[in-house]
């Protein structure tokens, strides 16, 4: 296949490791500029065998595009579709669902997790005040990637939980493929070789559902075992320590029509 990557999306030491191993394996390559506010982005080739690495933003776009298999953003990359099949195993299943723009009610001093139902981006998960939140939806109204919004943003308003650790784990075709480590409590730090019980939580949650033929799956260790912390679309997915020789051999045996023959 043919790969077009966005240029600086991820800041992180791994991102330039896909050229390299784009390089070794002898697959093209394009790198490409998303322009801040542009509706599109220019490419030279005209192959239609591609694969996107981006931003969420650039993803959206290239879902758009005749390309195959392109982008896998959208679609049921969303909590209201796979928390029916994966239920308790979730981190936040006990969360309620609520619109972007509801007001809910705050007890004093209280703490909430909220984040997007949907790989959105439109704000990152965390832990919010009272204050904290209604700040950030005011300065999000006022964004204009916001107000280009056509659909209500669902949420998950629940309660903070303890995390020991959190791991990404890729997933093509069904399998788990390469995993990192990027956080261990509060601090930030990417590491390869995912414990073997973590993994095998994965490929159970896996097994019983797959939101896209290529996604992530990031889980965490908690006082209650392993769960699910979310599961994000692999085109806008930062790659931490993961293997990246081993997530393009996979994506080259699932997609490239050529080893179809």
């Amino acid at each position: 296949m043919f790969y077009i990557i966005q240029e600086n999306v991820f800041r992180e030491v791994n991102y330039d490791l896909i050229f390299q191993t784009l390089t070794r394996l002898g697959l093209e390559f394009e790198v490409i500029t998303c322009l801040p506010n542009s509706d599109d982005f220019n490419v030279k080739t005209d192959r239609k065998d591609v694969f996107t690495f981006g931003s969420i933003r650039m993803a959206r776009l290239a879902a758009d595009k005749d390309w195959k298999p392109g982008s896998f953003f959208g679609g049921n990359h969303d909590y209201t579709v796979y928390s029916e099949f994966y239920k308790e195993n979730l981190l936040n299943y006990d969360c309620q669902i609520k619109q972007f723009e509801d007001d809910f009610e705050w007890n004093y001093g209280e703490t909430k997790f909220i984040r997007p139902c949907k790989d959105s981006k439109l704000f990152n998960g965390q832990v919010f005040t009272k204050t904290k939140w209604e700040d950030m939806v005011a300065e999000r109204k006022q964004n204009e990637n916001y107000t280009k919004l056509t659909e209500p943003q669902l949420i998950q308003v629940g309660t903070p939980k303890t995390i020991y650790k959190e791991a990404r784990c890729w997933v093509v075709d069904g399998k788990i493929v390469t995993s990192s480590y990027y956080r261990f409590g509060t601090y930030v730090d990417y590491e390869e070789n995912v414990e073997s019980e973590g993994l095998e939580f994965a490929q159970r949650m896996v097994d019983i559902y797959q939101v896209a033929d290529t996604f992530v799956m990031d889980i965490c260790l908690t006082p209650d075992g392993w769960k699910i912390v979310e599961i994000n679309c692999t085109n806008c997915s930062g790659f931490y320590k993961g293997d990246l020789q081993k997530l393009v051999i996979a994506l080259e045996n699932k997609f490239n029509p050529i080893l179809d023959n």
